[in-house]
């Protein structure tokens, strides 16, 4: 059999059998792993408290023949007990590893990936930053990655600089008043997009509620939902709380 150990951030878990429970991470050196953790929801377990969503850990795994690894220690790589003690920055944490998830690279290794997810949740842990753009932060940045992020200093159409005053997700990004479609946008939230992808966002992210940052959520969340062909169930701050689970 084989045996990894690696660094990981729990996505995802759902219940299997009598005990069980199937957990879904992103390790750092061997991409998205789906995990059986045999036991773990009888109250003796010792890992039932480790491999919770947006749990940061160190796992010991063992590979069996069918798709599924088998956990055989975890332990809390950082506790993120900040994060954890609010409704609003676990709601963030909750969309953001719901986006890593839908990214479909099982098995595949991607650092850079899991390097940024764990960046933003020390981000979510820190109490001197707002949880509220951070989720949006992120998509743009996912976006990036994959060399989709949207275009906010000119016309994503005809290439003037402006007025710019609509966004348009499905063709990556702002648009000036002869090109308008998609969503207007109001001048508060270009400039709050262009701070967030410019160099800026430690700034507007200490910032509780900027102008336009109603705007740029769902700006940013329609453009990952675009980008990944699917709909994402990200919690809001005025929904029922839900950790995310297999469909």
């Amino acid at each position: 059999m084989r045996e990894i150990s690696d660094e990981a951030v729990v996505l995802r878990t759902y219940k299997s059998g009598e005990s069980d429970r199937v957990v879904v991470l992103w390790t750092r050196q061997h991409g998205k792993l789906r995990v059986l953790a045999k036991g773990v929801r009888k109250t003796s377990s010792r890992m039932g408290g480790t491999l919770e969503t947006l749990a940061h850990v160190t796992v010991d795994l063992v590979k069996t023949r069918g798709e599924f690894y088998i956990a055989r220690h975890v332990q809390h790589k950082t506790r993120l007990a900040t994060l954890r003690s609010s409704y609003l920055r676990i709601s963030a944490g909750y969309a953001v590893v719901e986006a890593v998830d839908a990214i479909p690279s099982d098995g595949v290794p991607d650092e850079e990936i899991f390097e940024l997810l764990t960046r933003v949740l020390a981000t979510l842990d820190d109490e001197s930053f707002d949880p509220a753009l951070v989720p949006s932060s992120f998509f743009f940045r996912l976006l990036a990655l994959d060399g989709s992020e949207p275009v906010v200093d000119v016309c994503v159409n005809c290439g003037r600089a402006g007025p710019l005053v609509a966004f348009d997700a499905q063709i990556g990004g702002t648009l000036c008043d002869e090109c308008r479609q998609g969503v207007t946008l109001s001048n508060d939230a270009l400039v709050l997009i262009r701070r967030m992808v410019g160099g800026d966002l430690a700034s507007v992210l200490r910032e509780e509620s900027p102008r336009g940052s109603g705007e740029v959520t769902a700006i940013a969340q329609e453009s990952i939902e675009v980008h990944f062909g699917r709909r994402l169930r990200a919690p809001q701050a005025s929904a029922p709380l839900r950790a995310p689970t297999d469909r």
